[in-house]
């Protein structure tokens, strides 16, 4: 009687360990897939706000001084810099699950200003300026 008891127990730790051995790969491999989504989207985001920001800075710039537009992004979470100093580049650093990349959009006119790296929604605005067109955020 005793014998039959302790089989049973057995096979009930056999069979627990054998979904725990299947489970743990498959919560590994879900968590990977949804960090990789995360990453993608985001960086998808900043691409897009590169390319606004860009596409309209050369407008406005070829329009001539003093026009000026206006852009309402949604900044996304973990970007962690956004730099406008190279002059014909915006480059975003984003921080990704295996480190930090970069995002760069190259545009036809010198751009220079700020830009915003908080997760929030922001009103761009983007000005002609003599040589250069001019970013700044409220």
């Amino acid at each position: 009687m005793c014998r039959k008891k302790s089989q049973v127990s057995v096979e009930y730790m056999m069979i627990i360990g054998f979904v725990t051995l299947i489970t743990i790969p498959l919560v590994l491999i879900y968590h990977s897939f949804v960090q990789d989504s995360s990453d993608e989207i985001i960086s998808s985001q900043v691409r897009q706000i590169a390319q606004k920001i860009a596409h309209t800075a050369e407008s406005v710039y070829y329009l001539g001084e003093p026009s000026q537009a206006t852009l309402n992004i949604n900044m996304p979470d973990m970007v962690i810099g956004v730099n406008m100093s190279a002059g014909y580049e915006i480059v975003f650093k984003v921080l990704t699950g295996s480190g930090t990349a970069d995002i760069v959009q190259s545009s036809a006119v010198n751009i220079t200003g700020s830009l915003p790296v908080n997760k929030s929604a922001y009103a761009i605005t983007l000005e002609a300026k003599s040589g250069h067109v001019e970013v700044s955020y409220k």
